[in-house]
């Protein structure tokens, strides 16, 4: 019964590797490499790219060294040099050691690259091919490859990369031509230290299914495939998440929690501050608070309010930046639209508000200082959404930064400053 329930076991692993994987994720290294240690290496890799990255690495680093070995090998050199990465010293030696030269080279050459970098994310297992060489022979090349997956044929000329062929072009093509005159010479390439953002732009204005990475000279050191240019994409895109609230981008769900106390901390330690620069501007107002006590029954309605429309204005700016729809100096033309946005929405949502506040209270007075000041601080809050975004970008900050703690800062002292202001300067009319 045993052995059927391993055979069961090893079959839905092989057949149904995403959702295994989701099942692999919530158990120990040890289980998991008991789990897929008698799979065949290919069947093996497969399964722990699914898996994530930390519970895979430290799943090879379990394994005995013949099936390390070969699940290495079987694994691309980027993913393998990802893993690696993840691993103390020790174990990352132990298992470069473990892999044959060429293995061992390229996964070396990756985890020399910075984290982020178009050299983290290359593949630089590519084949180039001479410009002077025949269709013919470029065919009978790639058949010799086997198990590497071609996209596009990367067309050298003296060890420089001088253009790019697709491979439905290639097929089709004459066979008793040369490979120079079918290279694409204007297809994009980029430097092994570009960043994320600059491979995920290329990604999203040329529609790639490949991305060569050259160097300065532009010799051809590899090749970024479009599932890393995926994953590069959505790695970027949850980056800024993170690090829009003040997360470490390093950081993973499963990360210890040395690491998001670490990355966390500053950020909480700075939000506090500005917390109490927020409570300072209220406790300006107190004595107008202690007479109208309906004023702090209100604080959090106009509060939230600024802050969900200067999240808007934020997310809509990051955005673009990010996807480069808008520079740096259209900045006014972005404040503008944000500003009128907010001032529309301002006067809708005020009088919803107003109101309400008049069936609640009865007093008219009430009711126009709340709609007054949620109207300013809906503008201001659309304002600061729209600006900090770019601020950060003038002076080569990261845009995605912390931007969210900034601006809650912002929106609740001018919340706070806009509706106790205007109640003190009305409070005649409120008692």
């Amino acid at each position: 019964m045993n052995a059927l329930v391993e055979r069961v076991a090893e079959r839905y692993l092989i057949q149904h590797p995403v959702e295994a994987a989701r099942i692999l994720d919530a158990l120990d290294a040890v289980d998991v490499a008991s789990a897929v240690a008698a799979l065949n290496p290919s069947e093996r890799a497969a399964v722990l790219c699914h898996v994530n990255a930390d519970v895979a690495a430290d799943t090879v680093a379990t394994l005995d060294d013949d099936t390390a070995t070969e699940t290495l090998i079987a694994t691309d050199s980027v993913r393998v040099a990802r893993w690696l990465a993840l691993l103390g010293g020790e174990a990352r030696d132990r298992l470069v050691k473990l892999l044959p030269p060429r293995h061992a080279r390229d996964v070396t050459q990756a985890l020399d690259y910075p984290p982020g970098s178009a050299g983290a994310l290359m593949d630089p297992g590519v084949i180039p091919f001479d410009a002077e060489t025949s269709i013919d022979d470029v065919l009978d090349g790639l058949r010799r490859l086997k198990n590497r997956r071609v996209t596009d044929v990367m067309v050298c000329k003296d060890e420089r990369l001088i253009g790019v062929v697709p491979l439905q072009e290639l097929l089709v093509a004459p066979h008793d031509k040369t490979l120079g005159p079918l290279a694409r010479r204007d297809a994009p390439a980029v430097h092994a230290m570009a960043t994320h953002d600059e491979v995920v732009d290329l990604l999203e204005r040329h529609r790639l299914a490949s991305l060569p990475v050259v160097d300065l000279d532009r010799r051809l050191l590899g090749i970024i495939r479009y599932d890393a240019l995926v994953r590069a994409a959505q790695q970027a895109a949850a980056d800024d998440l993170q690090k829009m609230v003040g997360a470490g981008s390093e950081e993973r769900a499963l990360s210890s929690a040395s690491l998001a106390v670490k990355s966390r901390l500053p950020w909480l330690l700075i939000n506090l501050l500005t917390a109490f620069a927020a409570a300072a501007v209220v406790g300006i107002f107190d004595a107008t608070i202690a007479e109208v006590t309906a004023l702090a029954v209100l604080l959090p309605v106009v509060a939230g309010q600024s802050g969900n429309t200067g999240a808007q204005a934020l997310a809509v700016t990051s955005r673009g930046l990010a996807l480069r729809e808008i520079r740096v100096g259209q900045w006014w033309r972005v404040v503008r639209k944000e500003i009128a946005a907010a001032a529309a929405n301002g006067v809708l949502v005020a009088a919803v508000t107003s109101l309400g506040v008049l069936l609640w209270s009865g007093s008219l007075a009430l009711c126009a200082v709340i709609g007054t000041s949620m109207i300013i601080s809906m503008v201001l809050a659309a304002a600061a959404g729209a600006l900090i975004p770019v601020l950060l970008t003038a002076i080569g900050r990261d845009p995605a930064t912390a931007s969210s703690i900034i601006l809650t800062t912002v929106t609740d002292i001018t919340g706070f400053f806009s509706f106790l202001g205007l109640a003190t300067v009305m409070k005649e009319y409120l008692l």
